[in-house]
């Protein structure tokens, strides 16, 4: 039997179609603006067409898209280079996306006991309310049942434990633990800031241990949260870290940062990529880097996401039966919904707000990290527009 379309259903999509966006707004072919607070989940950091981002295509494009691995790529090592200067880590393993990233580093915290004798030690812990990624090994790290079912056994050597439980982590720990995995602040799993005594303890344990520590930096980092990156914020340092998301501003990039005695456990042979690190995603790397680590970029994101937060503080007070909860920091922002999150961003998006739903039944706001401050009263106001759309549906209903 056919069907109106040719693609896999798995998606649950609007019925919008863009086709051409600038800055923090996107237009439909008709004409219709949205406000982009999704970032397209995270990843337009930069907003649409982003001058810069632009010319570096331009100019790449005319020169040379891909060559692989098989050859020293220059601008790997130029992007390589900033990131080990502006980071904890030593070397860079580029690929193509959040998963991949997560999946080197899995794959190198687990060959690093491999070549040090003790084969035995894979476990990785990871924390509930995680996302990790979609493959099969990403997904048995995050632990969720709805990403699980359907997909035949659970890939071994993965354990969750609530995050901030001390005495759960150590009950699970043993001699075949190798390595901790956590997002800073879960994206996914609803905006919850991980503790920065929980982020420090980790790190203890891993140097009494010998365990390593792995950063799930995917949706928090690139200056999200104010902070090239959120670990930062706590002053703790990984071994690894996984990297995608908006160091591409909207092409496919991703990045394992490690230390060098970690990364020393992926020989040729090890691990591969084909499209990992071409010239084209390297060039569009560097170029956001070029604008993220400009002189007090980093500043204004932290005081426009400020801003932003103390906006929704607003609308949770002024709208008490929709909101609860304001979360996240910098421009990873998160409101707790009373109603179903998926119905106020489909409110927001008839209000021309495009926001993301999340975990613990949250909406994400993510705009692109230029995004002005008359934008961001623009998208309170949407905000401010769709709930009470909302008390209003709650009226009816009472009332009927």
């Amino acid at each position: 039997m056919s069907s109106a379309t040719s693609l896999f259903g798995n998606y649950a999509r609007s019925d919008l179609e863009f086709d051409r966006g600038h800055g923090v707004w996107l237009e439909t072919s008709d004409g219709r603006r949205y406000l982009d607070c999704g970032s397209g989940i995270a990843v337009n950091a930069l907003g649409h067409c982003h001058p810069h981002l632009v010319e570096a295509v331009k100019a790449q494009a005319e020169k040379l898209w891909h060559v692989s691995n098989l050859h020293r790529i220059p601008e790997q090592e130029e992007l390589g280079a900033r990131l080990t200067a502006a980071t904890f880590a030593d070397k860079v393993l580029f690929c193509n996306s959040g998963a991949e990233a997560m999946e080197a580093a899995i794959k190198a915290a687990r060959r690093y006991f491999y070549d040090r004798g003790q084969p035995d030690r894979y476990q990785i812990i990871t924390f509930e309310g995680a996302f990790h990624g979609r493959t099969l090994g990403t997904i048995a790290a995050g632990g969720q049942a709805k990403y699980l079912e359907g997909f035949g056994p659970k890939a071994p050597g993965f354990d969750q434990v609530a995050a901030g439980d001390l005495d759960a982590l150590k009950q699970v720990m043993g001699p075949h633990t190798a390595a901790f995995a956590i997002e800073p602040i879960q994206g996914e799993g609803g905006i919850r800031e991980i503790p920065t005594e929980f982020l420090r303890q980790l790190r203890q344990i891993c140097d009494e241990t010998g365990c390593l520590l792995i950063f799930d930096e995917i949706q928090t980092g690139i200056g999200r949260t104010g902070k090239l990156f959120a670990h930062e914020w706590a002053g703790v340092s990984p071994d690894l870290m996984a990297v995608a998301k908006g160091l591409g501003g909207g092409f496919p990039v991703g990045a394992c940062l490690a230390t060098e005695e970690v990364a020393a456990s992926l020989v040729p042979g090890t691990h591969g990529t084909t499209f990992g690190g071409n010239p084209m995603a390297m060039a569009v790397g560097l170029a956001v880097l070029d604008v993220v680590l400009a002189e007090g970029f980093l500043e204004e994101v932290q005081t426009k996401g400020l801003s932003f937060k103390q906006k929704l503080a607003g609308l949770v007070d002024t709208h008490p039966d929709i909101f609860e909860q304001v979360r996240g920091r910098g421009l990873l922002l998160g409101i707790k919904c009373k109603v179903p999150a998926g119905e106020f961003v489909g409110a927001a998006r008839a209000e021309g707000l495009l926001a993301v739903p999340a975990g613990d039944n949250v909406v994400r706001i993510l705009p692109p990290l230029t995004i002005t401050e008359a934008e961001i009263a623009d998208a309170a106001a949407r905000l401010d527009r769709a709930a009470a759309r909302m008390e209003e549906e709650l009226a009816g209903k009472g009332a009927a």
